[in-house]
C-alpha cells in the first residue's frame, strides 16, 4: 500500500492509504449503507463521477467474481473503507478487490475513519473532493478541486449508455443451477434506454417474460412510436443513470414524445426522474442522497411496507401529485418514492427493485409492468 491525500470542498484535508489503482482524482463523495454487495455497489453505473464511502467496516473479504458485475466495468471514481481486506474467503470468488479496482481505474482508500466522514456529509452533505497517491500538497489540492468541474456540470450518460443496440438474453441469478437463467423469447417486445442500466435490471425484466431490446440514450422517439404503432413493442423501460437529470435536455424532448404517443413505460431512478422532468415537474437535488439496502417504503394507501435498495442524490417534487398517484413513499423522510401518472400506463418508482445488493421485496414490480404489456 502506498499513502493517499485526499481533500474535501469544505477544508477537510486528510492522509490514509490507497490500494487498487494510483493517481489523482475528482468526483462527488457519498455514504452507502448497505452490508453486502461492495462489487454490485462499484460496478453500478448510477455511481459514475462518485466516491463512495461504505459504512461497512470490513470490505474485500468475499473478493470478486465475474457474475456479480452491473455493468461491463466500474464508472465510480473511487471508495473509501475503513478495513480493506486482501484475503478473501467465498466459493465463488475469483479475485481479490484490489486487482479488481486495478484492472478497472478506481482509486481504493482505506484506513480512513469512514464514521467521521459519514456523519460530516450527513450534518454537511454530498460535497466534491479530490484524492491523490501523487499530490500530498493541501493548497496544491485545493487548487486543483476548485478548478475541476463539478459532478452537475458533466454528462456521464454518454459515457455509461451502450453504444449499440441489442437483445438481452439473461434471466435472474439461479441459485441451484449457480448461473442466470437463459432467456426466452416471447412475442412481447419492450425496448430499454440505457442510461446506464444495471445488469440486474434487464434480468428482472427478462424473468417477467419480455423480450429486452436495449438502445442507446440518444434514442430517437419516433422511431419507438412507430415500432409501437406496429406493435413491434409494447412499452418502453426508463433505466437508471448518473449526474443530475436536469442536464439531459436532449433525453427530455424525446421523453415527451413518448408521452404524448400513449405509450406503456416504466421507469426507475434516473427514468422515475425524467418521466417527472418530462412531465413539467423539475428535480431537486437532496442533502446527502439515499444509498443503501434498508430503506423502508410505505404504500400510502395499503400501508405496506418493504425495505428497499436505494441510489439517488435527486428526487421527484412533492407537488407532482397535481397529475400523478403517489404509490410509494420513503419512511425516513417522507420523499417521493413512486408515483403512478392519471389517465396513464405510465408508472415509476425511485428505490431499485431488482435490488443487487439489497432485499428482494419489491421485485413484483417488473411483473406489473409486464401485466400492462402483455
Amino acid at each position: 500500500m502506498q499513502k493517499v491525500w485526499i481533500y474535501l470542498e469544505n477544508g477537510t484535508f486528510l492522509e490514509a492509504n490507497s490500494f487498487g489503482a494510483t493517481g489523482t482524482t475528482v468526483g462527488e463523495i457519498v455514504f452507502n449503507t448497505s452490508l453486502t454487495g461492495y462489487q454490485e455497489i462499484i460496478s453500478d453505473p448510477s455511481y459514475a463521477g462518485q466516491f463512495v464511502t461504505f459504512t461497512m467496516p470490513e470490505i474485500g473479504n468475499v473478493g470478486v467474481n465475474a457474475d456479480d458485475m452491473e455493468s461491463k466495468t466500474a464508472y465510480c471514481k473511487g471508495i473509501l473503507v475503513r478495513n480493506y481486506h486482501h484475503e478473501y474467503s467465498n466459493y465463488r470468488a475469483e479475485n481479490d478487490l484490489n486487482s479488481f479496482l486495478k484492472e478497472h481505474g478506481v482509486l481504493g482508500i482505506c484506513d480512513i475513519d469512514t464514521r467521521y466522514l459519514t456523519k460530516m456529509l450527513r450534518d454537511e452533505g454530498a460535497m466534491m473532493m479530490i484524492a491523490s497517491t501523487e499530490i500530498s500538497n493541501k493548497e496544491e489540492l485545493a487548487d486543483k478541486l476548485e478548478k475541476s468541474p463539478r459532478i452537475e456540470d458533466i454528462n456521464y450518460i454518454k459515457e455509461v449508455s451502450t453504444k449499440e443496440t441489442y437483445v438481452h438474453k439473461n434471466g435472474a441469478w439461479n441459485h441451484l443451477k449457480k448461473e442466470y437463467n437463459k432467456a426466452v423469447m416471447s412475442d412481447k417486445k419492450i425496448v430499454v434506454i440505457d442510461f446506464g442500466v444495471k445488469r440486474n435490471i434487464l434480468n428482472e425484466l427478462v424473468e417477467s417474460g419480455l423480450e429486452v431490446e436495449v438502445v442507446p440514450s440518444s434514442f430517437n422517439a419516433d422511431e419507438l412510436i412507430s415500432r409501437f404503432e406496429k406493435k413491434e413493442i409494447g412499452g418502453v423501460f426508463l433505466s437508471n443513470g448518473p449526474g443530475d437529470p436536469l442536464t439531459l435536455t436532449e433525453e427530455k424532448e424525446q421523453v415527451q414524445k413518448l408521452i404524448e404517443a400513449n405509450i406503456p413505460m416504466f421507469g426507475i431512478c434516473l427514468g422515475h426522474q425524467m418521466l417527472s422532468i418530462a412531465h413539467g415537474y423539475d428535480t431537486y437535488k437532496l442533502k446527502f442522497g439515499q444509498h443503501g439496502g434498508n430503506h423502508p417504503v410505505a404504500n400510502p394507501e395499503t400501508r405496506v411496507v418493504e425495505i428497499t435498495a436505494q441510489n439517488h442524490n435527486y428526487n421527484v417534487p412533492d407537488n407532482i401529485v397535481e397529475i400523478a398517484e403517489i404509490t410509494h413513499q420513503n419512511l425516513f423522510d417522507n420523499t417521493i418514492e413512486g408515483v403512478k401518472y392519471k389517465n396513464k400506463e405510465i408508472f415509476s418508482v425511485q428505490h431499485h427493485p431488482e435490488a443487487s445488493p439489497g432485499p428482494h421485496e419489491s421485485k413484483y414490480i417488473f411483473d406489473e409492468f409486464a401485466k400492462i404489456v402483455k
